[in-house]
């Protein structure tokens, strides 16, 4: 199945869903842990019709979901070359529909602006040479390297730990950071997130790629980096 481009994630209009790096992601709020199990078992069911299933955590007073397809197909828009990734395809979105009905009828409310995800990054010379060592490192899985992805990326495909990407550094280069730690956010929680670190000291060191990507220093000059997938947001 095609993975689809942010523009079409947009034109869905999916309402308690948002984009975060690879997947679709939504957080319900439940009153007790019964009303989240309940909730679960429904979606369970209608990925059982689907023949797909969101990922699943429960957590005190929230159940947070992602929907993602693990053997999407990339198609080169210039050559048509084929590529299998993770990434968000038609049948997430309309399972995420499907959610957003269920949880309606169950009187649940969502919080988009509540969802996240972190990466983590690393600037090498020869990804292909260091990647090994860190699939068995972070995962202890070989085939987590390049695992729905086209690159050198770990991805841990029981989702335990961050994914893993590398970045290109010049041989004999001197980065003034070699990792780096990535944290997506809804559109709408990007300011506010930027705001609470400069508030806690931080400083904003690049917001170039500003609403999409700002760049934030601790006081001791350690980056994080803030993004959101605005290619995918509803359009108001």
């Amino acid at each position: 199945m095609d993975m689809l481009r942010g523009e079409q994630i947009a034109e869905a209009a999916l309402t308690d869903w948002r984009k975060l790096a690879q997947g679709l992601h939504a957080r319900y709020l439940v009153p007790d842990f019964a009303a989240a199990a309940r909730l679960v078992t429904t979606i369970a069911k209608a990925g059982d019709a689907a023949g797909h299933h969101p990922r699943v955590r429960i957590g005190d007073g929230h159940v947070d979901l992602e929907l993602v397809t693990t053997d999407a197909v990339y198609r080169d828009e210039d050559d048509g070359s084929e590529l299998v990734v993770e990434w968000v395809t038609q049948q997430d979105v309309d399972l995420a529909r499907v959610i957003e009905r269920l949880a309606a009828e169950q009187g649940l409310r969502a919080d988009p602006a509540a969802v996240s995800e972190v990466e983590l990054g690393l600037d090498v010379v020869a990804s292909g040479a260091v990647a090994p060592v860190w699939a068995a490192l972070l995962t202890g899985d070989p085939g987590a390297q390049g695992r729905g992805t086209p690159g050198d990326e770990i991805r841990d495909a029981t989702v335990r730990v961050p994914n893993l990407w590398f970045g290109d550094l010049d041989e004999g280069g001197t980065p003034a950071q070699r990792v780096h730690v990535e944290v997506y956010v809804a559109p709408e929680a990007l300011q506010a997130r930027v705001d609470a670190a400069v508030a806690a000291g931080g400083t904003v060191v690049d917001d170039s790629q500003s609403p999409g990507l700002t760049v934030v220093a601790d006081q001791e000059g350690n980056r994080g980096v803030v993004l959101a997938d605005t290619s995918a947001a509803a359009q108001e």
